[in-house]
């Protein structure tokens, strides 16, 4: 298991992360979101033992990463900037990498170089950002580690090539009991594959749930009434956001959704349907409810 416990972590009298807490199932595939800035790629680093908290730890297996090799070795993090000097190509770092992970997979080192179209000679620092990437995930998948973490692994790959990363981390997951934890903006490809999601706020935590139940605790509601009812018929229900057009509202509620459903309905509508969310509808509803939204953005 990873265990997040009560980290801070500050540059300067900036607070990147702020008293966070929560845990990562093992061989869960975990969606860690939030908005720009809010301490994702802090929180990855701290993880894998590049950085070290200002307070609190981040326990893999309960072991405190930072400065622990025997935990680094059960461990793999892709970067979304990632370092590598002028001379690396995938077959030298593959030499590294043979000797700091004892779970290093020769046959699907070869196996994944080939799925890839790029040249495991070729000098990393000249390869485009997506190219960058799958350099990056040839030497992560063939590491074969207990966790893996991924900042922005989907950025600058190419449709096809997405879908490729997808099935190979599913793999992963089902033949190793792997860990994968994927900080992303891209929330439709996170919706594709993770079971378990995490939203951070300001180095805050605001949600941690598994996707499903993040999706059964908030609800969108398309309904008519017959008469010219307003949204105060519906004034005892959690509704986060409420839109009209002609007769027809539009509801963002938060609760249980046989509830809801039943409530509405008791007033006899024209219509209703129960609509699914999108994990992007998702947070934005999170975000909008700790104050994080447009129109605060723009006043």
């Amino acid at each position: 298991m990873l265990e997040i416990k009560n980290i801070t972590k500050k540059f300067g009298d900036a607070i990147a992360l702020d008293n966070l807490s929560f845990s990562i199932p093992e061989g869960s595939v975990f969606g860690l979101i939030g908005s720009n800035g809010s301490g994702k790629s802090t929180l990855l680093r701290i993880i894998s033992g590049v950085y070290q908290p200002d307070g609190g730890s981040a326990m893999i297996d309960g072991a405190d990463t930072f400065e622990n090799p025997e935990a680094k070795e059960k461990c793999f993090f892709i970067s979304d900037f990632p370092f590598v000097y002028n001379n690396s190509t995938v077959e030298n770092l593959a030499m590294i990498y043979r000797g700091l992970y004892p779970s290093w997979d020769e046959e699907k080192y070869k196996k994944i170089s080939c799925m890839f179209p790029i040249d495991n000679n070729s000098r990393i620092v000249n390869m485009s950002k997506g190219m960058q990437r799958q350099a990056a995930l040839i030497l992560g998948l063939s590491a074969c580690p207990k966790y893996i973490l991924l900042d922005e692994i989907f950025d600058g790959l190419d449709p096809v090539v997405r879908q490729l990363v997808k099935k190979l981390l599913m793999e992963m997951v089902v033949e190793n009991h792997t860990t994968v934890v994927i900080a992303s903006h891209n929330l439709r490809e996170l919706e594709d594959v993770c079971d378990h999601v995490g939203l951070i706020h300001k180095g805050g935590i605001v949600m941690e749930k598994e996707l499903d139940a993040s999706k059964l605790g908030i609800h969108r509601i398309q309904v008519v009434f017959n008469e010219d009812k307003g949204e105060g018929v519906l004034s005892d229900l959690n509704i986060v956001k409420i839109t009209r057009q002609g007769k027809m509202l539009t509801l963002t509620v938060r609760g249980d959704g046989e509830e809801i459903e039943k409530r509405v309905r008791e007033l006899e509508p024209v219509y209703m349907e129960m609509l699914p969310l999108t994990l992007e509808e998702v947070f934005i509803s999170e975000m909008e409810a700790v104050g994080y939204d447009i129109d605060n953005i723009l006043k």
